[in-house]
């Protein structure tokens, strides 16, 4: 049986910002996504499409359609939000994708030459450090063609200059590399990074779009070619305006929010120094640090926006220990002690000792899982959850 989300989960999921979505109000992420979708549309003279598609989809569109196996980790309920049996979150803004294509070709056109521009916020489990966050804003964008318009088929040449053009959008005059990668949907994968003078960073990932996904929505690859590219928004714009915490796009603190309404360079603000706070857990084996973040992020709620990272420093089994290590902790053979570093630093106000020793025990109730607690708060302590079944 698929774990699926609360009703309040997915409320609260559902009503978060889309900051590239203009509806939702101005946000320099906005303008990113003009500067990408002119720089390809100016190039290419094509018709361009940009879909913004709600959050919920299929489960076929999210995997089935774009060639994910049925035994792919990544299908995981640990990993993914599932609504329901067949309804998900998406995971990836590459599930609108499916329905797009379907769409084109319940219409097609004799000469057709249309980018497919699908941004919107995704839902999955991920780590919780400076670059990466469980609802990232992504954007996929898909060049289809008829062969008789482009007048051959799209090749790795033209992926390059796509990719060349996105960088450009992005990061005016930046050097990128392109190394070989795997996606289900594409042929000839490419991860691309990009040279951000301290050192090379993944801006995005492409390939030639796979014939199985235009033939499995209608469009005969015969007659049929696409180029792909996935990026991810929220690096992209802290790559555009120097900005090295992802909580910043989304800080409703006056002088932040007041300079992520363009593209200009990011100035810093001040900030309090960092709390540290190292907890010895014991938590069920394997450890997972992506379920770890997520249980955090759950267990502080809103203020998760205090946390700037959330890291196993180390993870020893039941055998390396000691014996008196063993009871102390009351260890079974199937768990781990794990060395958890919590790094709490709000981007506004201030962070008492109090104050975070109590948000230290809310995280080490959400993922204790030994019958001994040390908590660092006084008074009475969060009851640590049962483990799940």
């Amino acid at each position: 049986m698929t774990t699926l989300l609360s009703t309040a989960d997915l409320q609260a999921a559902l009503e978060l910002r889309d900051l590239s979505d203009p509806a939702s109000g101005p946000h320099a992420m906005q303008s990113l996504l003009d500067d990408v979708l002119a720089a390809l549309t100016g190039a290419w003279h094509c018709t361009l499409d940009l879909q913004r598609r709600r959050p919920l989809v299929s489960v076929e569109d999210n995997y089935d359609r774009l060639g994910y196996a049925a035994a792919d980790v990544t299908r995981d309920a640990r990993y993914s939000r599932y609504v329901a049996e067949t309804v998900m979150l998406r995971s990836h803004t590459s599930a609108g994708v499916p329905p797009a294509l379907r769409a084109l070709a319940a219409a097609p056109a004799a000469d057709a030459d249309v980018l497919v521009a699908l941004p919107g916020l995704c839902h999955r489990r991920d780590t919780i450090d400076r670059l990466h966050v469980g609802t990232p804003h992504q954007l996929d964008l898909w060049r289809i063609t008829t062969t008789g318009s482009a007048g051959r088929r799209w090749d790795t040449g033209d992926l390059r200059q796509m990719v060349e053009l996105v960088v450009g959008a992005v990061l005016p005059g930046a050097r990128w590399r392109a190394s070989a990668a795997r996606h289900p949907y594409t042929t000839h994968g490419l991860q691309v990074d990009v040279d951000t003078g301290d050192g090379w960073m993944e801006l995005a990932e492409c390939g030639l779009a796979a014939p199985h996904v235009l033939a499995g929505a209608g469009l005969g690859p015969d007659r049929w070619s696409g180029l792909a590219l996935g990026m991810g928004l929220d690096r992209a714009l802290m790559l555009r305006k120097g900005i090295d915490d992802i909580r910043v796009l989304r800080s409703p603190e006056p002088r932040i929010a007041a300079q992520l309404l363009d593209l200009a360079p990011w100035r810093p603000v001040s900030s309090q120094p960092p709390v540290r706070r190292d907890l010895s857990v014991v938590v069920d084996a394997p450890v997972d640090a992506e379920l770890l973040g997520d249980a955090v992020r759950a267990a502080l709620g809103p203020a998760a926006e205090d946390l700037e990272s959330v890291t196993v420093v180390a993870a020893t089994g039941s055998d390396d220990l000691p014996a008196a290590a063993r009871r102390r902790l009351g260890l079974r053979r199937d768990q781990v002690n794990v060395l958890l570093r919590v790094v709490l630093r709000p981007l506004s106000g201030t962070l008492t000792d109090q104050r975070a020793n109590e948000l230290r025990d809310r995280v080490y109730a959400a993922v204790h899982r030994g019958p001994h607690a040390e908590w660092a708060a006084r008074g009475r302590a969060p009851t640590p959850p049962r483990s799940p079944r």
